[in-house]
């Protein structure tokens, strides 16, 4: 058996790359069980998430690539009989409670000196944002979290104006002086 502290290790890091990789919630990642993740295909099956909804959204091959490890090297070593199937259990096989999972999380936020302050929202937050600067339509983002009306996922859209700024000065024909072609010094005023 790993030191208890190579399984927090391992399962942490599992944990924190599917929120990132997937927007969870905080409660929808505590919940999920072992049948909710489908490896094969890539799918995570959020059962009774915010509002009582179900949906299914992707999950990243290096999020996938962490649950496994855990998955079929940690977990049985801590999983306690009978096994109710819930995939993330503390190091006594239990389930996690929100506030220690956000209290988890805002430890990892501190100690990567990010410059931001958060917990578990952030890691949502930071996929909807860089989805969509990425290029994403909304409406998939909006589906990826959950949300029932588009404009609670409008609120990402002006996180994303400096990338709106790196477009435009990328690609529209007056947005930088162009040294072989605009003039770059001062017009001449005649003191006629």
């Amino acid at each position: 058996m790993l030191e208890s502290h190579w399984v927090s290790v391992i399962r942490d890091r599992a944990m924190l790359e599917i929120l990132y990789s997937s927007g969870l919630r905080r409660m929808e990642l505590l919940h999920l069980k072992l049948y909710d993740v489908d490896q094969k295909h890539g799918l995570v099956t959020v059962r009774q998430g915010k509002g009582k909804r179900d949906r299914v959204v992707p999950i990243g091959q290096r999020a996938l690539a962490w649950l496994d490890l855990y998955l079929n090297s940690l977990r049985p070593e801590i999983a306690k009989k009978p096994d109710d199937g819930i995939i993330f259990l503390t190091s006594n096989g239990v389930s996690f409670t929100p506030n220690h999972l956000s209290w988890l999380a805002r430890q990892y936020v501190k100690s990567a000196a990010i410059g931001k302050n958060g917990a578990c929202h952030i890691f949502r937050h930071t996929m909807a944002t860089l989805m969509l600067e990425g290029g994403a339509d909304i409406r998939y983002i909006q589906a990826m979290l959950g949300h029932v009306r588009l404009d609670t996922t409008q609120i990402y859209t002006h996180v994303s104006i400096r990338k709106l700024k790196q477009v435009h000065e990328a690609t529209h024909p007056a947005a930088r002086l162009d040294s072989d072609s605009d003039q770059t010094r001062k017009p001449q005023v005649s003191s006629d």
